[in-house]
């Protein structure tokens, strides 16, 4: 159980963390098309990532009665408010700006030959949502895993 656990946290939860960021990029970009996949992507691998708790609580489950494992243990208690804020700000805070610039960029074809500045791309009202709220999951997303790893 430990061992789903883990991989379903390397394959899930690491996209998860990592493709908000690959997003800004397409904001950057103004790439509608990429954007409103992406939010797509990071919705189904936020979601996903549920199963990983699914076998975080297999695995406390079938864990030896020695080792004293509960939902009250503050190691555990911590990483699944830290996951649960890092889950929501994901759903309710980062794909809907992601959602929200896609509908703002205008089609592909009718910027094509443009040639915009950079500065100018960053303008997205969603680019600081998206970068805070991604930032701040991955920083909670990562104190889970030294929770997770350090076991205090």
């Amino acid at each position: 159980m430990i061992i789903l656990h883990v991989v379903a946290a390397v394959f899930l939860v690491g996209p998860m963390a990592i493709l908000p960021m690959t997003a800004l990029r397409s904001l950057r970009a103004r790439d509608a098309g990429q954007t409103a996949s992406l939010a797509k992507s990071v919705n189904l691998y936020s979601l996903l990532s549920l199963i990983v708790v699914f076998f975080g609580f297999g695995a406390m489950g079938m864990a030896e009665k020695s080792d004293n494992l509960s939902f009250t243990t503050p190691w555990i208690l911590i990483s699944i408010i830290l996951y649960a804020v890092a889950l929501a700000i994901n759903l309710a805070v980062v794909v809907p700006a992601l959602r929200r610039a896609a509908d703002e960029f205008p089609d592909a074809g009718a910027t094509a030959g443009q040639g915009g500045s950079a500065a100018a791309a960053v303008k997205s009202r969603e680019y600081p949502r998206v970068a805070m709220g991604s930032g701040l999951s991955a920083l909670l997303l990562v104190a889970v895993v030294v929770l997770m790893v350090w076991k205090p």
